[in-house]
């Protein structure tokens, strides 16, 4: 087959089968064949880590910490800089090349373990890709492990930021990463595998949550400004909160402003972030929309983590990325965990620049994390024993440009007005703007917050089964109505059939990663399906 890339990790996959001359996203081939070489070295390396580990050595914290922002810099939308994710390579390989010394032997080791990077990188790397598994089935399950791993690495990565790791984690993202190389393996053995990851996908989850509360309060029911102020500001993009926390921080008393963008909108909810007067608002929508917003907004843009899009030549010069996210000839800043990174040069651009131009006014209203919806528990238990609530509708995930998108929008004003919906993600800006009013008080779009935060909607789900006493979480009155756009909507899903939910629908399109007998196994036995016309799943979430 005559192509220059092979990628089908995110639902823009052209042609719902994959992108091959360059990606939807913006990713060039070269940069694609970068990122599989850096998954495929990063493969090798947890091979080693997992020997080792057999071996009964301890594997150094630094060096999980690199395994995961490793995979995280190759999940979509977040670097597209060759130089730097060939740095990650390089670095790899040395450290890969220090571990094999502590080896007793080398023997039954993978090939990507004991490459030591000779030879023409972009021509070894097109041997190493997505295609070099043949059997489509074996392809199937171990890129859905892969890309489960990946967004369980975004997890990692953001409690890794605020100083908390956890072994078990990190030790079996490794073991499960070699075990995509293992030929060993059956797909009964595969399949298996893509569940144990949804189990560390839930603990994962866990971990952020508890990094995120212990540092910044549980999120509170909050009004978001959406309008601007008069002051230069600075957009603060992606999905880390320590990084915002810094930010805040260095921007104190320097008459510039900080607005959130796209899904660190959540950061509106938590405590802590209240106490500073320069955190005006949110501004603009989801991630797709930023060439526009980021042109309007005038200040200059810090993208924290994923979900950046190639920027026009207008704005790009006031773009800035951190962490894993990197764009050719845009500023990175840099900074490691535990280190407090130097935001003055974009705070300098920013008093040079002018007062964000005004797009919308008015508020909305998040903050329903797992803390908040039990602390209104009763209320909630209460209006659906009485009927005024008569289900829940989790509509979390993601957001993206694709038309057949409009679905959710036009899918949560046709809902019966005793529905709820319970949303985590950029998937909220299809419908989070609408005056869907409330129940007895109760606000009938409850978001929990980021993507990351699914594991309130989880929390709720499991805590409401045990006040109804039910014993299977399907005899809730909950329905799954879940968009994706990338891979750590994959982890959600594998963390979701783990807790043993089912019949979720899955949209605007199924994965096109998963092969037909893969995607049979998930129907049978969990009930996936994608969706239809709003009138045809209304009538089927709903009845007649």
């Amino acid at each position: 087959m005559d192509q220059k890339m092979f990628c089908y990790q995110c639902q823009e996959a052209a042609g719902c089968t994959g992108c091959t001359n360059a990606g939807v996203c913006g990713k060039k081939p070269d940069v694609a064949a970068a990122q599989d070489l850096l998954v495929h070295v990063t493969r090798g390396l947890a091979a080693v880590t997992t020997a080792l580990r057999a071996q009964g050595q301890d594997i150094a914290p630094e060096v999980d910490r690199l395994i995961t922002l490793n995979l995280f810099t190759t999940i979509t939308n977040a670097n597209f800089d060759k130089e730097a994710i060939d740095a990650r390579t390089r670095e790899t390989l040395s450290v890969k090349a220090d571990l094999l010394n502590r080896l007793s032997t080398t023997d039954g080791l993978p090939k990507a373990a004991l490459w030591n990077g000779e030879g023409d990188w972009e021509a070894y790397a097109r041997t190493v890709g997505v295609l070099s598994t043949e059997n489509e089935d074996v392809r199937s399950l171990r890129e859905l492990i892969t890309y489960g791993l990946k967004g369980l690495s975004a997890y990692s990565k953001h409690a890794n930021a605020l100083l908390k790791q956890d072994a078990a984690i990190d030790a079996f993202l490794q073991k499960a990463l070699a075990a995509t190389i293992d030929d060993s393996l059956t797909g009964d053995d595969l399949v298996a595998l893509a569940l144990e990851c949804g189990k560390y996908g839930v603990d994962g989850m866990a971990l952020l949550d508890a990094a995120n509360t212990s540092a910044y309060g549980n999120p509170e029911i909050t009004s978001v400004n959406i309008g601007v102020g008069k002051n230069p500001g600075i957009l603060i993009s992606g999905h880390d909160l320590r990084d915002l926390e810094m930010l805040l921080e260095q921007t104190q008393g320097t008459g510039v402003d900080v607005y959130t963008h796209s899904e660190m909108l959540p950061a509106h909810y938590y405590p802590f972030f209240k106490k500073y007067p320069n955190f005006v608002g949110n501004y603009g929508n989801a991630w797709w929309k930023q060439k526009e917003e980021f042109e309007s907004f005038n200040g200059p843009i810090l993208v924290t983590t994923n979900c950046l899009v190639p920027p026009r030549d207008s704005y790009k010069d006031r773009l800035w990325t951190t962490g894993c996210t990197g764009y050719p000839g845009c500023k990175h800043i840099p900074g490691e965990v535990g280190e407090t990174k130097d935001f003055s040069a974009i705070i300098e651009q920013a008093k040079t620049c002018a007062a964000p131009t005004e797009i919308e006014t008015g508020s909305i209203v998040g903050g329903f994390a797992h803390a908040q919806v039990l602390a209104v528990a009763d209320q909630v238990v209460e209006a659906v024993k009485s009927g005024a609530i008569t289900k829940f509708v989790v509509m979390a995930g993601c957001d993206g440009r694709a038309k057949s998108r409009d679905y959710y929008t036009e899918f949560a004003k046709a809902l019966p007005e005793s529905a709820v919906i319970l949303t985590a993600g950029c998937a909220k800006y299809k419908y989070n703007k609408l005056n869907l009013g409330d129940i007895g008080g109760i606000p009938r779009v409850l978001d929990a917050g980021q993507c990351n935060d699914c594991y309130s909607l989880a929390v709720i789900a499991l805590k409401l089964k045990e006040v109804f006493g039910l014993e299977d979480i399907n005899d809730l009155p909950i329905v799954y109505n879940v968009a994706w756009y990338e891979q750590k909507a994959v982890i959600v899903l594998l963390a979701l059939l783990y807790l043993g939910v089912k019949n979720i629908h899955l949209g605007p399109t199924l994965p096109a990663f998963l092969s037909p007998n893969v995607a049979k196994v998930l129907v049978e036995n969990f009930g996936i399906a994608g969706i239809g016309t709003v009138e045809d799943d209304l009538k089927l979430f709903f009845g007649a």
